[in-house]
C-alpha cells in the first residue's frame, strides 16, 4: 500500500515561538527598524505563515510587549499573599533571566504601545510591584517600600538590557542578593550626597543647529525617533520642515548629535565625581550620586540616548557603544576595588542592576526633582551594588 508525501506537523506553541523570536528582535533592532520579514526569518517560517498568525506587525509588538509582564504576573500569583519576600523575588528574577533576550521591551519601546495598550501594560505591571511591596513593607519596616519594591525589579530587569555572560544560576543569585539588599536598604541612608555632585549645564541653545537639537530632544524622549518627522520638529523651532536640511543631513543626524551630548555630558560628571572622591568606595559613592543627578537633570537626553541607540546604522553606533562600554569600566574598576570578590562580568552585572535601579525609581518618582528624590535613589544603587 502506497502512502503519500510526509507532512511535517505544525508545532502546537508556534504562536508562542514567533512571539518570543520577535520579543528578541524588537529589543534589539526597536520597532520601527523590524521587520515582518526579519521576525519570519528568525522563527524560520515564511512571511506569509507569519501574518497567519499576527495581522501587522503592531498585533505582534503588542503581544511581544505583554509576555513578560504576563509571565511575571503568573510568577507572583504562584505564591499566596503571605508568601516571603525572598521566594517572590527568586520566581521573578528566574522568569526574567529565562526572558532576558526579549524581556526588556517595555522599558523603552512599549512607548510604541497604542494609550489602551499602554493603560493595560502599566496596570500589569503595578499589580506585581504591589504583589512585591506587602512583604517588603511587612518584612523590611522602612520609609518608601513602594520605592523601594520598584528599585528591587529594577534590579532584576536590567539582566535584559545588556549581553554579560555569565552562567545563569549565578545570574539569578546576583541579582536576588542586589534586590534583596535595595529593599533593606533605608532610603535616607545617602542624604546630602546630592549636594556633592556638581553637574555640567547642558548647552545653552545659541545657534539654530543648537535650537534644532534643544526642540528635538524631548520628541524623540516623548514620541520615539521613529514617530517624529522634520515637520514636528521644524514646527517646534520655527522652521519649514526642508530648512532642518541646511542644518542636519537628516533626522538621523540630529539623532546622532543628541546622543554624542549625552555622552559628553555624563562623561564629565563622571570625571568631576572621581575628582572629589578620597577613596574607592566614596568614588563608587560618588559615581552613583553623579548618575542619578545626571538622570534627573538631563531625563529626556538620557532616554533618548538610551533608547534610540539601536536605530543608528552600525557605524554611526559604533563609536557610542565605546563611549558606553567606556563609562561602565570605570564604574567596574572603581566597584572591584572595594569589592575584590567580584570578576569583572560580576561587577558588570551589579552595575547595570544600579542603572536599573535609577531608571525604575526615576520612573516611579515621575523624575520630579523634590527634596530627597535624588538622595533615595543614590542610596537603593549603593544597595544595589551592595556596598
Amino acid at each position: 500500500m502506497t502512502t503519500g508525501p510526509t507532512v511535517a506537523a505544525r508545532p502546537r506553541n508556534r504562536k508562542q515561538a514567533i512571539v518570543e523570536a520577535a520579543g528578541q528582535v524588537f529589543s534589539e533592532r526597536g520597532y520601527h527598524a523590524a521587520s515582518m520579514e526579519e521576525i519570519a526569518t528568525a522563527v524560520g517560517i515564511s512571511a506569509a505563515a507569519l501574518y497567519r498568525h499576527f495581522p501587522n506587525k503592531y498585533a505582534l509588538f503588542a503581544a511581544c510587549a505583554n509576555i513578560i509582564v504576563d509571565k511575571l504576573v503568573a510568577a507572583v500569583d504562584e505564591w499566596p499573599p503571605e508568601a516571603a519576600l525572598r521566594d517572590v523575588l527568586l520566581a521573578l528574577t528566574r522568569v526574567t533571566v529565562a526572558h532576558r533576550a526579549s524581556g526588556g521591551l517595555y522599558r523603552w519601546e512599549a512607548r510604541y504601545l497604542e494609550r489602551e495598550d499602554r493603560r493595560l501594560l502599566r496596570t500589569k505591571f503595578a499589580y506585581v510591584v504591589g504583589r512585591v511591596t506587602d512583604p517588603v513593607r511587612r518584612e523590611y519596616p522602612l520609609p518608601d517600600e513602594r520605592l523601594r519594591a520598584v528599585a528591587a525589579l529594577g534590579v532584576i530587569g536590567s539582566v535584559t538590557m545588556h549581553h554579560t555572560s555569565i552562567a545563569q544560576r549565578r545570574i539569578e543569585d546576583l541579582l536576588l542578593a542586589s534586590a534583596m539588599r535595595v529593599v533593606a536598604t533605608d532610603p535616607a541612608a545617602a542624604a546630602g550626597t546630592s549636594r556633592l555632585v556638581e553637574l555640567p549645564a547642558q548647552p545653552v541653545p545659541r545657534t539654530r543647529r543648537a535650537e534644532i537639537l534643544a526642540a528635538a530632544i524631548p520628541l524623540f524622549a516623548r514620541d520615539g525617533f521613529g514617530n517624529v518627522t522634520n515637520a514636528q520638529i521644524g514646527q517646534a523651532v520655527g522652521l519649514a520642515p526642508s530648512a532642518i536640511y541646511r542644518h542636519y543631513p537628516g533626522k538621523v543626524d540630529i539623532l546622532v548629535a543628541a546622543c554624542l551630548q549625552a555622552a559628553g555630558l555624563l562623561a564629565q560628571a563622571v570625571d568631576r565625581s572621581l575628582h572629589q572622591a578620597a577613596d574607592p568606595r566614596q568614588a563608587v559613592v560618588a559615581l552613583a550620586a553623579a548618575y542619578v543627578a545626571y538622570c534627573f537633570e538631563h531625563n529626556a537626553l538620557t532616554s533618548v540616548a538610551e533608547a534610540e541607540v539601536a536605530s543608528l546604522p552600525a557605524d554611526l553606533r559604533r563609536p557610542l557603544i565605546h563611549a558606553q562600554r567606556e563609562h561602565i569600566a570605570v564604574w567596574e574598576q572603581q566597584l572591584r576595588t572595594v569589592r575584590p570578590e567580584l570578576d569583572p562580568r560580576q561587577a558588570r552585572l551589579l552595575v547595570h542592576a544600579g542603572f536599573g535601579v535609577v531608571v525604575e525609581a526615576g520612573r516611579a518618582l515621575r523624575w520630579q526633582d523634590a527634596p530627597g528624590h535624588r538622595d533615595a535613589v543614590t542610596a537603593l544603587v549603593t544597595g544595589a551594588l551592595t556596598l
